[in-house]
């Protein structure tokens, strides 16, 4: 008997945002200044790092803030049954340390997910998502100090208390992994003269399991009915060639990313990481506990941001792949976007069978979508390359499901509605199936325009995927 191609019934399709991507409202109703704030617009992102460029582009958005309601009812419109969206930990804890939280940031929310209900759709929060308040950068050094394990823990609460009956779907650290890039916006920390940095990014990612872990403790306390995962940054890494060199650097660097998983869903270190530190000579303070804590509370699912596959060569000898930090080398077999991201549709295939296979958990593909620049002709969008990119990887999801018996639950593409690139602070790469009318210069009054993608999209929810055309 022939299965169908299609998609299991109640399948959460949806969308997703950051709140530091898409708010604004930066320095209001008592919010304090995250990590994502201090950044300027910049092609090339280490720059925003050194103060080039005096705009800055997360202070204001997308505006969402003030536009929730509006951009809940086109989310509606497509059908959305799911909304993954991070609360703004400096909404809460403006600098992070307080005792007692933010009352207008908490009832921010609560509006938000009031919202939501009206429409019949479910949230998907996560609770860190580069938004690390910047005080605990400057007074506490960020995750490398162990402080920080309990303001993250009290955040955390305070949410699963508030919002216990409204949130039942929850991610801890969006894209944990990326503290190996990215550790400016990641874990806020720098090694000082004489130290290794490699070190002092491990023993922050350590507290970071830690406090995942406590987090998954107290929202099974405070509501059983709570679901809790971790976020992953995945791209699977091709060999260059059928070299054994090759093949064999190719898996090292598997081995690297789904240390991140491995930690969250088995509850231990892997003997490779171990064997690893010791070669270099890291030291990762583990306190008495630790080791307990993370085999008790493990994640109820895996999710994962997929945008393109990677290469990798033992001598490096390709050409480095442009796009975000996880691209490796540039497979010669593969088209590109206009950013350089490599697009590989059966990659997203490969690395849910990935998953699957290593952790037999449920899935969620949390991060998907094609960064392009639109043209609006005659007052509308006729973005067919990303219908194009979607349409494909929607089809490896649905493969994935029927024909391989991965257990995916949900699909949440990546910028749902036009928002400010973490990668380069630029409006003008634009995700979503919304377009909003804002500038890389600032320029705009960000009303909202339906692409061509807006009723590609609502036609795959409402069919559950077996229409893509």
């Amino acid at each position: 008997m022939t299965a169908e191609k299609k998609f299991p019934e109640g399948f959460l399709w949806g969308g997703a945002t950051a709140a530091n991507q898409c708010e604004g409202a930066w320095d209001v109703d008592g919010k304090g200044p995250s990590v994502i704030d201090a950044l300027t617009c910049s092609r090339d992102f280490s720059e925003r790092f050194a103060g080039v460029g005096d705009y800055y582009p997360s202070h204001e958005g997308i505006d969402f803030y003030h536009h929730y309601k509006e951009d809940i009812a086109l989310f509606a419109e497509m059908g959305f049954k799911i909304y993954r969206l991070s609360i703004a930990w400096t909404r809460i804890f403006p600098q992070g340390d307080e005792s007692e939280p933010n009352e207008a940031g908490l009832a921010f929310y609560d509006n938000v997910f009031a919202e939501m209900a009206k429409y019949g759709i479910e949230p998907l929060v996560t609770i860190s998502h580069f938004e690390m308040p910047q005080y605990l950068v400057d007074h506490y050094g960020g995750w490398r100090n162990r402080k920080l394990i309990g303001f993250f823990e009290r955040y955390a609460t305070t949410l699963f208390e508030r919002y216990q009956g409204k949130v039942n779907y929850w991610l801890t650290f969006n894209e944990i992994n990326m503290a190996t890039f990215l550790p400016q916006i990641s874990i806020g920390s720098k090694a000082e003269a004489g130290e290794s940095q490699e070190e002092i990014m491990y023993q922050a990612l350590h507290h970071q399991f830690v406090a995942s872990a406590l987090a998954t403790k107290a929202a099974r306390a405070i509501d059983p009915e709570n679901r809790i995962g971790c976020m992953i940054a995945y791209a699977p890494v091709y060999p260059l060639s059928a070299k054994p060199e090759d093949v064999w650097a190719a898996q090292r660097k598997e081995e690297e990313k789904l240390f991140f998983s491995d930690v969250h869903a088995r509850g231990y270190y892997p003997p490779s990481k171990l064997a690893y530190f010791a070669t270099k000579g890291i030291n990762v303070t583990f306190e008495q506990g630790d080791e307990e804590i993370l085999a008790a509370h493990k994640v109820d699912f895996i999710s994962f941001s997929y945008y393109a596959s990677s290469a990798a060569s033992f001598a490096q000898s390709g050409v480095p792949g442009e796009g975000n930090a996880l691209m490796g080398e540039k497979n010669p077999y593969l088209a590109e976007s206009e950013w350089g991201w490599q697009v590989d549709p059966l990659g997203l295939r490969v690395a849910l069978n990935t998953f699957h296979s290593r952790y037999q958990l449920p899935l969620m593909v949390v991060e998907n979508g094609l960064g392009a620049v639109d043209e609006i002709v005659d007052g509308k969008i006729h973005d067919g390359y990303r219908i194009s990119y979607l349409r494909d990887h929607v089809k490896a999801m649905r493969d994935a499901i029927v024909l391989d018996g991965v257990e995916l639950i949900a699909y949440t593409s990546w910028g749902c509605i036009d928002l400010v690139s973490a990668g380069t602070g630029e409006m003008a790469k634009r995700y979503g199936y919304i377009h909003v009318d804002r500038n890389n210069d600032g320029s705009g009054s960000f009303d909202r325009l339906k692409k061509d993608s807006f009723h590609w999209y609502k036609k795959v929810i409402e069919s559950n995927g077996s229409d893509l055309e």
